[in-house]
């Protein structure tokens, strides 16, 4: 493992890295199908969603014409994927059904592992969410006091831009290698080990991480394997 001993700072992705997007909204998801009578599986749903969500962030950012927010790229990534499906549904039922994502819940071993991590590092959210988002999110559904918690709105683009990275470590007061990013998105850490950040991977779903020479300093199953390789 590289030496990370200048790291005073965890960047923490939220969204699929501390909340449990699949097993939070799949049952929202199976509802909603069940009440349009529709032959989806929630599973194929929701994979078909998120696949989509990561195109417009990425297609967002890319065209420059002004940050739409996290929100609203999964909202239209929503109404995509419904009619992917030829599912029909009104502007109302689709504002009424985003409403699930504030009921988010954080994976079981996201708290002893921050337990485990807080005496050693500064704990930080680096999240494509909107601010007010990621308040209500800490406080009410991870429940857990983070030293800061910052918003890519600062810079008005998705991650992996690299002005997020940069402008997070600015943010803290540290130089960028002082900050160790963690995510169970690998774009996530290729693009702030590009920036010169630290990078821990928690492969939470099995999942193969890129060919490029920024790899993980740490490649971890979930937080409390991460806390025990960084405590």
């Amino acid at each position: 493992m590289a030496d990370l001993t200048r790291v005073q700072a965890l960047t923490f992705d939220l969204f699929g890295t501390i909340l449990d997007l699949g097993g939070s909204l799949t049952p929202y998801i199976a509802e909603f199908l069940e009440g349009k009578e529709s032959t989806v599986s929630a599973e194929t749903f929701w994979a078909h969603w998120r696949e989509r969500q990561r195109l417009e962030q990425f297609q967002d950012t890319l065209m420059m014409l002004g940050h739409s927010g996290y929100l609203e790229t999964a909202r239209r990534a929503f109404v995509y994927t419904l009619a992917r499906h030829a599912i029909p549904a009104t502007p109302a039922e689709v504002a009424g059904f985003m409403q699930a994502w504030r009921h988010l819940q954080p994976f079981p071993d996201v708290a002893p592992g921050l337990e485990r991590l807080r005496s050693r590092f500064k704990l930080v959210v680096l999240s494509n969410g909107e601010p007010d988002f990621l308040d209500h999110l800490a406080q009410n559904q991870v429940r857990w006091p983070f030293d800061a918690i910052l918003s890519v709105n600062l810079v008005g683009a998705f991650k992996p831009h690299p002005a997020v990275y940069r402008r997070a470590a600015q943010e803290l007061g540290l130089a960028v290698e002082q900050c160790l990013m963690v995510s169970s998105n690998s774009f996530d850490v290729v693009g702030a080990r590009a920036c010169g950040l630290r990078g821990a991977y928690v492969n939470r779903y099995g999942l193969p991480y890129e060919e490029t020479p920024y790899q993980p300093d740490v490649t971890a199953g979930n937080f409390v394997e991460l806390a025990g390789a960084l405590t």
